[in-house]
């Protein structure tokens, strides 16, 4: 059986008070984060900001330390069944300016009620919330220290 892996970012920005979570339409007609596939050569963080890079233009970015998901599923393409395995890393954007690449057919920023329910599997909701979680427990340790 055919085996793929793709690299994919939750990117947020903070809001104010409030923190927007970015998703993608791809032409597909699905909603999701912006992901790829492992070039020859490449570490998971490099493939990380290529494809950032080039499905969305976003470059300012930070990688959040501590937050790694993967998920994994099966679908039927050309060979097939395939096994994917994708690891989600946990960005922060500086910047809200995000030019598509012609795989997408748009973007929102949303905060995270709307981006759940936007979102189109329910593995990429759990990431999200397991992100989200992550971000309010970084943030009550933060405040504990002061």
């Amino acid at each position: 059986m055919p085996k793929e892996k793709s690299i994919g970012a939750v990117v947020f920005q903070k809001h104010g008070k409030e923190l927007l979570f970015l998703l993608l339409h791809y032409s597909a007609g699905h909603w999701g984060f912006p992901k790829g596939h492992v070039e020859a050569g490449e570490t998971e963080k490099e493939t990380l900001l290529r494809e950032l890079r080039e499905e969305t233009s976003l470059t300012d970015v930070q990688i959040v330390p501590g937050f790694k998901q993967q998920t994994s599923y099966f679908f039927k393409g050309r060979d097939g069944t395939t096994f994917k395995e994708v690891v989600f890393y946990l960005l922060e954007s500086n910047t809200g300016r995000v030019r598509l690449s012609h795989e997408h057919t748009g973007f929102q920023w949303l905060p995270f009620e709307k981006a759940v329910k936007k979102l189109s599997f329910k593995n990429t909701k759990n990431v999200l919330s397991r992100a989200r979680d992550f971000l309010q427990q970084r943030r009550l340790q933060e405040f504990s220290k002061k």
